[in-house]
């Protein structure tokens, strides 16, 4: 059967597609709050019943917190897994929105039809496009293209608490060939992309301790140790003067962007001055020697995210601290070592006090490595070519500056490499108010999985 046929399918049905869309974002599955635990259970009895309906084996599974939806078809061919998450942010501050989040409306915008409403974009309308092409498969030629497991979360906004625990005790059930996530954007208007890495995080808290006590600063003003003189020259040492963190080893595990990768993300239509612009910057202000796409999606970073001590109340207090409060999260790329990292830059702090100081750190050690995408596997260059025969532009490889926890447990749970595709936008104000998906991203990203569904298994 002709890919045409599907294609000329789904844009017949577009209409029906987005009332179905609609029915989703109706239900206030907002996972963070325990009032509506009711409703994430209704989104996930909704989801069940709409796979049913394209003849998938579904089902709801408990969990000690929101339930997940497993979904399988096929037993032969291909094995696909595809996650996307049904649960949704709060919609805080409501009066910010022009209209119900959760009586989600089409609207015309300078740049075409969106569908305003909570969930749209992140990530009910990312899900249902990928639902759709399947459904579209399934009606024009009476059955699936591969074997497909869907993998539906409700606790991703709220830190997926019971995912590890849920994976771990599903594992055989699970595993397939390669993952799908759509929990992701295009890299530009446009520009089909696939999320080929995502840079990993390390989080680390520490204190300087001076003084038994805070002390009056004209009895000890000079002779006397300051805490937060003390935090602000270390803090001053962890960059040089390029921008270069200057924690020795740190940048151990970091490789340079492959040339057809960077040739790639050159012509991605990222454009730098409007990036920078539009939060009031002039020029990046990372390493020398790399443009600001290569520093958010490549390059690691060092960062100070509070710095706190002494007297924070009205007026004037004249004392010496006796502590002062450093925050730092550290974003990883490519082999980066959390672990190691973290012994590093503990090295560099420790190496550095005066006499009379020392340094107690945060108990909580948060890490995890990069997650770098083998885009030697077939499948990954098949994709591409799907995405960029229906955008009818070239797809690309991207970066991403950011995190997305589930990959890395697909990776070491299910030992699963993931391909992400999303069509997402950049002003499609996930987890604000006036949240939205362009129309366009939903029919196109139908009209693109089931060019990729095709790809990856009639070759």
């Amino acid at each position: 059967m002709s890919i045409d046929a599907i294609l000329s399918h789904i844009d017949d049905e577009i209409p029906n597609a987005i009332d179905r869309l609609k029915e989703l974002l109706r239900i206030p599955s907002i996972s963070t709050d325990p009032a509506y635990s009711q409703h994430c259970q209704q989104a996930a009895d909704w989801l069940v019943n709409d796979l049913r309906s394209i003849g998938v084996e579904a089902s709801k599974r408990e969990t000690p917190g929101h339930p997940m939806v497993v979904g399988h078809f096929g037993d032969s061919g291909p094995h696909v897994l595809f996650y996307g998450h049904y649960d949704v942010q709060p919609v805080d501050p409501l009066e910010l929105w022009n209209s119900d989040p959760f009586d989600p409306q089409i609207e015309g915008t300078p740049n075409g039809p969106v569908i305003r409403g909570r969930g749209s974009s992140d990530d009910k309308g990312q899900l249902m496009t990928f639902v759709e092409a399947c459904r579209a498969y399934k009606s024009v030629t009476g059955t699936l293209p591969c074997r497909i497991t869907f993998f539906f979360e409700g606790e991703e906004e709220s830190g997926s608490p019971s995912l590890i625990p849920f994976l771990e005790e599903n594992a055989d059930e699970l595993k397939a060939d390669i993952a799908l996530v759509c929990d992701t954007s295009m890299v530009s208007p446009g520009v089909p992309s696939i999320s080929s890495q995502l840079r990993g995080m390390l989080k680390d808290e520490f204190t300087i301790h001076g003084p038994r006590i805070d002390l009056h600063s004209g009895h000890y003003g000079g002779p006397g140790l300051n805490p937060l003189k003390e935090i602000s020259r270390i803090i001053a040492t962890f960059h040089d003067e390029k921008g270069r963190v200057a924690v020795e080893n740190f940048y151990d595990g970091v490789h340079e962007v492959p040339a057809e990768l960077l040739r790639q993300w050159e012509n991605c239509g990222f454009d730098e001055e409007t990036y920078l612009n539009s939060v009031g910057f002039t020029q990046p202000h990372g390493e020398e020697g790399y443009s600001a796409l290569v520093q958010q999606w490549a390059r690691p970073t060092l960062e100070i995210n509070g710095l706190w001590g002494g007297y924070q109340g009205i007026g004037s207090k004249t004392v010496i601290p006796a502590e002062a409060h450093c925050k730092l999260t550290c974003r990883l790329v490519g082999d980066m070592d959390p672990d190691n990292v973290r012994a590093a830059l503990r090295k560099h702090v420790e190496d550095r006090l005066s006499p009379d100081a020392r340094v107690t750190w945060d108990s909580d050690l948060d890490g995890s490595p990069a997650s770098v995408m083998n885009i030697d596997r077939p499948e990954f260059e098949r994709a591409r070519q799907a995405l960029s025969d229906e955008w009818n532009r070239e797809a690309v490889f991207a970066g991403m500056g950011g995190s997305i926890p589930v990959t890395r447990f697909f990776t070491d749970i299910l030992g699963l490499d993931s391909m992400l595709i999303g069509f997402a936008q950049d002003d499609d104000a996930i987890h604000s108010p006036n949240e939205k998906y362009n129309v366009e991203s939903f029919h196109k990203g139908i009209r693109s999985w089931a060019r990729v569904m095709d790809k990856l298994t009639n070759y």
